[in-house]
């Protein structure tokens, strides 16, 4: 299991395949997606990468955190995120993950938080019908309705679909495709959409539900600290 990585979604585009058809895509960032420290077995009882995403301002960073940073010998981080993977997989501290750790053709699971809608009445929420049009209904067409029985249960039971807040979910969207890795710039293209508003943090990961793809380097494609080019299992060792 390889470890994913924290972006930032740009916005949509398309782009053109080689027989003329346009194509919609996501496009994220990759912006000093660093290594900041790993939790291990014997210490910790799980194996996992700690990330760290984007810059932040010192003054807005606690002195523990600025602490845990200074370990690992990074800047302070905007997002902080837990990875799962497999010992032999760790990837050194401090290294930065490059876009072309996903390949093209790659399926990927998307985790984002839906963009907020503020309050909404059931017909947008929960896609009810609404009341009639006439025939004694006055000013309520858009409302829910009865919500309860009266004397038996003489109650509305928990969880039913209402009027309320809308949005600011995490969701995860399965099995979207990798369409193109741009490294120069770090932008990685992912077919359809994505949850969020633009400028939102994206977590990205290989998808559960497909085999690996052949091509997906081990442990990941990254920059090693003070390396200006990207490396893979090959050239650098992964730490245990």
């Amino acid at each position: 299991m390889r470890s994913g990585v924290i972006a930032q979604k740009v916005g949509m585009t398309r782009i053109f395949t080689d027989a003329g058809e346009h194509v919609a895509v996501t496009v994220l960032k990759l912006e000093g997606c660093q290594v900041v420290a790993h939790r291990t077995e014997a210490k910790n009882g799980y194996t996992a990468l700690q990330l760290g995403f984007g810059k932040a301002k010192v003054k807005n960073v606690t002195k523990a955190e600025r602490g845990h940073f200074a370990v690992a010998n990074v800047e302070p981080k905007m997002e902080v995120a837990e990875f799962r993977v497999t010992p032999d997989l760790l990837i050194p501290v401090g290294a930065e993950i490059t876009a072309d750790h996903f390949v093209e053709g790659q399926f990927v699971d998307v985790t984002g938080t839906a963009t907020g809608k503020g309050f909404a009445g059931p017909m947008k929420r929960w896609n009810f019908g609404g009341l009639r049009a006439t025939h004694g209904v006055s000013l309520s067409h858009r409302s829910h309705g009865s919500t309860g029985g009266r004397q038996d249960p003489g109650k509305t039971f928990k969880n039913k679909k209402m009027a309320g807040h809308l949005g600011t979910d995490r969701i995860t969207t399965l099995n979207l495709k990798v369409v193109k890795a741009d490294v120069a710039r770090g932008l990685l293209l992912v077919e359809g959409a994505v949850p969020g508003v633009a400028g939102g943090t994206i977590y990205v990961r290989d998808a559960i539900k497909r085999p690996r793809h052949a091509d997906a380097p081990l442990p990941g494609k990254f920059r090693s600290a003070g390396d200006a080019t990207p490396a893979s299992a090959e050239t650098a060792p992964a730490e245990a």
